[in-house]
């Protein structure tokens, strides 16, 4: 089983999501991330999402997106050099004394402070879900007081559309 990122492009109309996310509920794939945001046309946006699966799951995927009317096109981007990112905010217990240990961590995974609080700090991370989860770990020490990740989006490296 390995991770499959795809990305939709489907008209932007109400319902468009619901539909997406109803296809895997009833086919039985798990959806681990999905992203949707506006694309580069007009009326257009693209889902970037994110599955487990075997090459048969990832094709039966496909050719299922497929049949719902407004999807218009359905690219494998994990089959691709891509570049994928996700957003995490992260509430952290910081007191005082405490606040030089997680500017340090903060400064070794290029995270930034967003706000800062008399007994918190909120760190914006950007990166790999691996880098997320890594800046993740060593902050729970300190006390995680609430997480936010945004899901992963991606594209293609290069000049290949």
């Amino acid at each position: 089983m390995t991770k499959h990122t795809i990305s939709v492009l489907v008209n932007n109309q109400p319902g468009v999501l619901q539909r997406v996310a109803g296809l895997f509920g009833r086919r039985g794939f798990n959806i681990d991330s999905i992203t949707v945001g506006e694309s580069e046309e007009q009326g257009l946006s693209r889902m970037v999402i994110v599955t487990t699966g075997d090459e048969n799951t990832l094709e039966q995927v496909q050719k299922q997106l497929y049949k719902i009317i407004d999807v218009i096109k359905v690219v494998d981007l994990s089959s691709n050099p891509m570049v994928a990112r996700e957003l995490a905010l992260i509430k952290v217990n910081a007191e005082p004394a405490m606040r030089p240990e997680i500017l340090g961590v903060v400064d070794t995974f290029r995270a930034a402070v967003v706000d800062i609080g008399p007994h918190s700090l909120i760190v914006q991370a950007v990166g790999s879900s691996d880098k997320i989860d890594a800046i993740t770990e060593l902050l729970k020490p300190y006390g995680i007081r609430e997480l936010t990740r945004t899901g992963v989006t991606a594209m293609i490296r290069g000049s290949q559309k």
